[in-house]
């Protein structure tokens, strides 16, 4: 037995946040008594209702919680855009804008990621992204268009983030890699990014 999905080939719905190129996708699902099935990407579909962004690299972490990951990107030529999600667990999920020159530099898109609500984030290039862990583990994934490069890894503190960030686990709970605690603080942060040029 096959999920009926005729009638309707409309897979995924794009929700528009504060940040024009920053997406929420919100999944079809099929249910019955059995589970449930959903496209979790489709191409053609991405690429008509998002951005023509083609994919190279997917990866996954497991994070316990407290964890918190970020602010994290890749500096040109090798700038990435990132789909995320979370398949086990649940994170809050953030994007900062560090386009110089954008009208939204600074700014940043907070989303809540479970297994539950199956929403996907769009992170495009020029954006920091980071995200901390709400349940007990959270398995992450992400999608980049990128390869990952070692040598053009940038950062910002969550330390002394932007001041829209507003981080959802308190600081001194939190759980954090010794490269991350060593990034620059937001305050005198000198962007790689030019809006209008990624």
């Amino acid at each position: 037995m096959k999920w009926n999905t005729s009638g309707n080939t409309d897979g995924m719905e794009v929700i528009s946040t504060d940040i024009e190129s920053v997406k929420i996708l919100k999944p079809k699902i099929w249910a019955d008594s059995r589970g449930y099935f959903f496209e979790s990407f489709r191409e053609s579909e991405f690429h008509e209702k998002v951005a023509p962004v083609k994919f190279v690299q997917e990866n996954e972490s497991r994070s316990s919680r407290g964890v918190m990951r970020g602010l994290h990107f890749q500096r040109p030529p090798f700038a990435q855009a990132k789909l995320v999600r979370c398949v086990e667990g649940a994170v809050i999920d953030f994007a900062v804008d560090i386009r110089v020159g954008s009208p939204a530099y600074g700014r940043c898109v907070m989303v809540e990621l479970t297994a539950e609500n199956h929403l996907q984030f769009f992170i495009p290039r020029g954006f920091a992204h980071g995200f901390a862990v709400m349940s007990e583990t959270a398995v992450f994934q992400y999608k980049c268009d990128e390869y990952y490069h070692p040598e053009a890894e940038g950062g910002i503190s969550l330390l002394a983030p932007p001041p829209g960030l507003v981080l959802p686990i308190d600081i001194s709970d939190a759980v954090m890699s010794e490269k991350d605690l060593a990034l620059p603080a937001f305050d005198g942060f000198v962007s790689p990014f030019t809006y209008g040029e990624v």
